[in-house]
């Protein structure tokens, strides 16, 4: 089966919203269908994200959102990779793959320096793929600080 990957644009919510929004729940947050439409909407309106999205037979099987970021050290443009989500009929089927080197080739057609993504130690199956198309684990050290009540259900202040 072929997977088609291309741009999404706020013509497409109706289709992403779903995935966005299992992608969500994958996290641990309530479904709420309206708050990822909204989000997607807003991102894509704001030109603050990148959405691509990959078909396969004109069925949404997955996508990726980047978000552009900028480094001073090199003075130049990086892209998160903030999500990657597959749904799972189309899992283990090269959609994941196909989806992390269109990710790489939009960057690099954007002139950034470096494309990055942050996932858990014990996500053991994300890890792997990541290794095998190529990504490497930084040794560099993330923290965060959360700065959410954690009584507010995750709303921002």
């Amino acid at each position: 089966m072929h997977t088609q990957i291309r741009r999404a644009d706020t013509g497409d919510l109706d289709t992403l919203a779903p995935l966005f929004d299992a992608y969500r729940r994958f996290y641990g947050q309530a479904a709420d269908l309206p708050r990822a439409r909204a989000w997607l909407c807003e991102r894509m309106r704001q030109h603050e994200s990148v959405v691509l999205l990959a078909e396969r037979d004109d069925t949404a099987a997955g996508f990726v959102q980047l978000y552009p970021m900028f480094s001073s050290v090199h003075t130049a443009r990086l892209w998160i990779l903030n999500d990657l989500y597959v749904v799972e009929p189309a899992r283990r089927s090269g959609v994941a793959r196909t989806l992390l080197d269109a990710a790489a080739q939009f960057a690099r057609a954007d002139g950034a320096v470096r494309i990055t993504l942050e996932t858990g130690r014990d996500n053991a199956a994300a890890r792997a793929l990541y290794r095998a198309v190529g990504w490497h684990e930084d040794q560099s050290q993330w923290y965060g600080l959360d700065l959410l009540d954690p009584g507010d259900g995750g709303a921002a202040r």
